[in-house]
């Protein structure tokens, strides 16, 4: 993964990005999703994060919290997008189980952690662009994912504590219409995101899951939407079921954005729904 990175970065270097300069469209470059990932807030996009054109750069910083009935999820990161070609990207993501941990046999207050990697690198199309196409802009992508307690993960039925996902990203924007259609295969053995590692005692093969969003332009500044992302059942103590969300995102300029959402991460290690607000704020520049 390492080498991949390096070639991506001196590919970048080839074109010969520059400082920000913000040349890019309002919203384009989506939000941080939940994996750091330019995106909506639980699907990826094709879109390079931030607001540099093709000759430029740009980055952002972001915080997310989503307050469900027994657990708590939290995720910090950034990414850098490069030329509007290489977008690189970290996250930190914690699942506190709060007063719910000692029902489950962990302390108070035990929180699963993972660490997230990521390169995004579109391949072609361009979704603002190419309005007088059908293409999409279609990016490839992969996360390196290391979960914490490793010998937890095992007691729960994990086969490992790290895992890569591999994904094809496709959006299209009609302008004309407002309108942002993407969609993403995702080849994946984590188990929740990959928070209760990866495998498990069902299954220990890759399975390709889906990623599927839409989002409409209210405003210049406000964007409403919907994600919805399957997942893999790996794991026989707890049966895993997909996520979906709906959500409103507000750009009141090319640093900041606010997105506040309702999501549904189905059951979770058999407390079951796990709904509830979810909100995110990202600064770039």
């Amino acid at each position: 993964m390492i080498a991949g990175l390096s070639v991506m970065v001196s590919g970048c270097s080839a074109i010969g990005a520059h400082a920000p300069d913000r040349g890019k469209l309002l919203a384009t470059g989506g939000v941080s999703q939940i994996e750091g990932a330019g995106g909506a807030g639980l699907t990826t996009w094709a879109l390079i994060s931030g607001y540099g054109s093709d000759n430029s750069f740009g980055a952002n910083a972001f915080y997310t919290q989503s307050n469900l009935p027994d657990f708590e999820f939290r995720a910090i990161g950034g990414s850098l997008g490069i030329a509007d070609r290489v977008e690189l990207s970290y996250a930190n993501q914690q699942f506190d189980t709060g007063d719910t941990g000692p029902a489950l046999g962990l302390p108070q207050g035990y929180t699963f952690e993972q660490d997230i990697f990521g390169a995004k690198v579109r391949i072609m199309g361009d979704a603002v662009y190419d309005q007088d196409s059908w293409k999409p802009q279609v990016s490839l992508g992969v996360n390196y994912k290391k979960a914490n307690d490793a010998p937890l993960l095992t007691a729960l039925g994990a086969a490992d504590d790290e895992g890569m996902d591999y994904y094809i990203s496709t959006t299209k924007i009609f302008l004309d219409k407002s309108l942002l259609i993407g969609g993403t295969l995702r080849a994946t053995k984590a188990n929740q995101f990959g928070l209760l590692g990866f495998g498990g005692d069902k299954n220990d093969d890759y399975k390709v899951e889906f990623e599927g969003s839409i989002a409409y332009l209210v405003s210049r500044k406000l964007v409403i939407g919907a994600d919805y992302r399957t997942k893999p059942d790996n794991l026989g103590f707890a049966e895993e079921q997909d996520a979906a969300a709906i959500y409103a995102a507000y750009f009141p300029n090319k640093h900041i954005s606010i997105t506040g959402a309702y999501v549904d991460l189905g059951d979770i290690a058999l407390r079951g729904k796990q709904d509830g607000a979810y909100l995110s704020l990202q600064l770039g520049f």
